[in-house]
């Protein structure tokens, strides 16, 4: 078989790119000219999906404008800043297509690299990552993506958690797994555990950001793990308990050490300044476990009010 006849017998799939906005007015031209370069070669149908976020710079403008001159370019406007996941959730949700590629809006993932997550999942796979060669942060910043990954790990249960990204490609059937889930609280790559038993990643160009800098400073970062980890996992809930039982093995071996030193001097055990200590040492502890515990209670109460992880502004100036 020529190469050309086995090119043609290739199916290629059906395309939604999902694009979170958060004041990118400037990257969203560059953005939207290169896919449309590279989706008319690796996909028979294609949409672009731009959710605008809420941002405060004239990034909405923008989106309106490239729907006037892009027929393949939707936008979506949430009534205010969600969240990037919330706002992914959003894309997800009014995709029209087979497959479904997010990607970020600050170009540092190349959509020139999105036939190489598709040609994955061609392969069988449900998920793809877009790992990065190199990631182009800073220190602290690669610092922290680490230890959200280690929790994302925890909540996900899958080893891929290390290897994921912004940049991924799945199945759209995928969302039916969490089609009724709403909450404040959105973790993509953990719903789509729900539905998705095989992930695989490909390796990927990362560039420096053209524009602007990150939003995801350290003290987000840190705060979307510990969110991450109550929402979506017990291991908190987990280590409070562990942390129950080996200072209740403590609290035996102080026990026998004071009856032994009270035998032997045949009298009251001296040291109050020990007493005190392990007073506060105990205390601390059992602070911490209530504090797992008002988590988890403040968790349930959020469910309780129904809070939708969005709420879409009515369409205006070609934006849905």
């Amino acid at each position: 078989m020529t190469e050309r006849a086995a090119a043609a017998r290739v199916v290629l799939p059906s395309v939604s790119v999902v694009v979170p906005v958060y004041n990118s007015m400037d990257s969203l031209p560059e953005l939207v000219r290169r896919l449309g370069e590279v989706l008319p070669r690796c996909a028979r149908e294609y949409e672009l999906i731009l959710v605008n976020d809420g941002s405060r710079d004239e990034s909405a403008a923008v989106i309106a404008a490239l729907t006037r001159e892009h027929a393949w370019v939707r936008g979506l406007e949430l009534m205010r800043n969600y969240g990037q996941h919330n706002a992914i959730l959003a894309g997800i949700r009014a995709a029209r297509n087979e497959v479904t590629v997010t990607i970020d809006d600050d170009l540092q993932n190349p959509p020139e690299e999105t036939p190489k997550l598709l040609a994955k999942l061609d392969e069988g796979h449900d998920v793809v990552y877009g790992t990065p060669a190199r990631e182009q942060h800073g220190l602290l910043r690669n610092l922290a993506s680490r230890l959200t990954k280690l929790a994302l790990q925890q909540a996900m249960g899958t080893s891929i958690a290390r290897q994921v990204s912004a940049f991924r490609a799945f199945r759209t059937e995928l969302r039916e797994a969490f089609a009724g889930y709403s909450s404040p609280h959105v973790f993509i790559d953990v719903l789509l555990t729900w539905g998705a038993a095989r992930f695989a990643a490909v390796v990927v160009r990362h560039d420096v950001r053209p524009y602007g800098t990150s939003n995801y400073t350290l003290p987000r970062l840190l705060f979307h793990a510990l969110n991450m980890l109550t929402g979506f996992s017990t291991l908190p809930l987990q280590l409070a308990s562990l942390l129950g039982f080996v200072f209740t093995l403590v609290g035996f071996a102080l026990l026998a050490y004071v009856l032994a030193v009270y035998v032997a001097n045949s009298g009251a055990v001296p040291g109050f300044t020990f007493l005190a200590a392990v007073l506060t040492l105990f205390s601390g502890v059992q602070l911490f476990a209530l504090g797992v515990i008002g988590e988890y209670i403040a968790r349930i109460h959020h469910r309780t009010m129904e809070r939708p992880p969005y709420v879409l502004r009515g369409p205006r100036d070609g934006v849905e």
